[in-house]
């Protein structure tokens, strides 16, 4: 394939946010489909986008070398298996971006030839600060695996697992994740409009220090720790802080989150397989 035309099933947030990246990449928009149910919602990505959409899914799997699952995971089962005969025709590549939804029960819906990627993203993908966890089945070849990463790249870091069942853990570190920091910055707006700042400030430097810290650790080659050890004066203010969160159970709180969200996405993967 010298030039991949890429269709989009589904035309939400995420696949209008991979459809912008990729268009940012170089991507051109003419080889660039999408399908939804919504005229509405074809009609924003054909007048902001400029690319090709179609009410039919089947039109654009005809026209495309791989295609996204960009539908909610509820409605994913009923759209592959109505996909499934044109996908096996066109031996078409399938990247599923659809959370809780395993290779196993997508290679049922689809066919068991089908070449399928499964992906987790998260929703700094909306904003080009994405992080995403890639699976490749036995039938992906490595052009198509590069083809894979290089869409889900278009919106952020794209890192492949070795076994699918880490897609699990990867769920509820960064699927998850953005979550968890909403909940900090939240407890935190509350408690500085405790202190007596106002709510624009509180918010401002919440929101602020939030992109500091993160920037900090994405550009350092110190692990969190030291970094937190080395913003951490003893006997100050931060350090009473710091031994406040600790007595609270922070660290062990942290863990049984991401434990229990690990396990809610195991159970949603069985729970697709009796679809």
């Amino acid at each position: 394939m010298n030039i991949q035309k890429i269709g989009f099933i589904g035309g939400g947030n995420m696949a209008s946010s991979l459809l912008s990246g990729l268009i940012a990449s170089g991507h051109s928009p003419q080889h660039l489909w999408v399908s939804d149910i919504n005229p509405d919602t074809l009609k924003a990505l054909a007048e902001n986008l400029n690319v090709n959409t179609s009410t039919s899914n089947d039109t654009v799997i005809n026209e495309v070398d791989v295609v996204v699952l960009a539908v909610k995971p509820q409605t994913l089962s009923s759209v592959a298996k109505s996909a499934a005969a044109l996908i096996q025709q066109k031996k078409s590549l399938v990247v599923s971006i659809a959370a809780g939804i395993n290779q196993h029960s997508l290679s049922q819906w689809l066919g068991a030839d089908t070449a399928i990627v499964r992906c987790m993203p998260n929703t700094p993908a909306l904003v080009l600060t994405g992080a995403t966890a890639l699976h490749a089945n036995t039938k992906v070849t490595a052009e198509q695996r590069n083809l894979a990463e290089n869409i889900l790249r278009s919106v952020g870091i794209a890192l492949w697992v070795k076994d699918e069942s880490e897609l699990d853990a990867v769920t509820a570190v960064s699927g998850s994740g953005p979550a968890y920091y909403f909940l900090l910055m939240e407890a935190m707006e509350k408690a500085a409009l405790e202190l007596g700042l106002s709510e624009v400030t509180a918010r401002l430097l919440v929101q602020q220090t939030a992109l500091g810290a993160a920037k900090i650790a994405l550009e350092s080659p110190e692990s969190p720790e030291q970094l937190r050890k080395r913003v951490t004066s003893p006997g100050g203010t931060t350090q009473r802080a710091i031994e406040t969160f600790e007595q609270g159970g922070f660290t062990e709180l942290v863990s049984k989150a991401l434990h229990a969200a690990r396990d809610r996405s195991i159970e949603m993967s069985k729970q697709s397989e009796n679809t």
